[in-house]
Formats: C-alpha cells, structure tokens, sequence
C-alpha cells in the first residue's frame, strides 16, 4: 500500500504555528482521500482534518476548526497540515493516513477504520 512520511513536528509556543508535511510513495496518492490524526498520552486516536482526493473537499475536528488548514499538492504527492494559534491541548503525537479507495465518500472521513496506510507519526508539543 502506500507508504507514508511525516515530517514537520516540533516544540512551539503557545500562539505559534507549525506546518506538517506528509510524502506519499510506493502507490496511489492522487485517488486517495486522506486524514491527519493525532494522539495524545493516555487518549484515543482521534481525527484532525481530512481532505478529498481533489482537494476540493475537507472536513475539521471542531477542536482545531478555523486554525488548521489541510491541504494537498497531487503533482508533489504531499499533503500539509497548517497550524495556527497553536495551544497546548494540541500537544500529541499526529499521523497521516490515507483512505481505503472504497470507503472515499466523506461518510467515512473521520471512520479511523477507514484508512489502511498510516505514516510513522511526529510529535507536537506546544508549551504554555
């Protein structure tokens, strides 16, 4: 399936920003719809922002709504997480992933079991 990098992560301050990238490889990225979750210490995987496999759909966790923006470049094969106003409640280890091809309506966008390739994760933490 296709393989998945993340890179970006890093410690920020209250109010900073960071932008996380995601390099696909090794299969379709063009087809797929794809998601970044993220996982705090002790908490559950939950997802952060998804986005169609054109772009031109996305959807956000209410928690980051209106300070994260996804986005996608097909030709590059890369999808990016913008993070504005970052807090310390986003502190947490966050993962790309890609959506299985047959689950692609946004019915599925935040079904973790919806997704069948996962990147390593990088971690965000952002002090107070």
């Amino acid at each position: 399936q296709v393989q998945l990098v993340e890179s970006g992560g890093g410690l920020v301050q209250t109010g900073g920003s960071l932008r996380l990238s995601c390099a696909a490889s090794g299969g379709t990225f063009s087809s797929r719809a794809m998601g970044w979750f993220r996982q705090a210490p002790g908490k559950e995987r939950d997802v952060v922002a998804t986005i169609s496999s054109s772009g031109d759909s996305a959807y956000y966790a209410d928690s980051v709504k209106g300070r994260f923006t996804i986005s996608r470049d097909n030709a590059k094969n890369t999808v990016y997480l913008r993070m504005n106003a970052l807090k310390p409640e986003d502190t947490a280890v966050y993962y790309c992933a890609a959506r299985i091809t047959y689950y692609s309506s946004s019915y599925y966008a935040t079904d973790i079991n919806a997704y069948d390739s996962w990147g390593q994760g990088t971690q965000v933490t952002v002090s107070s």
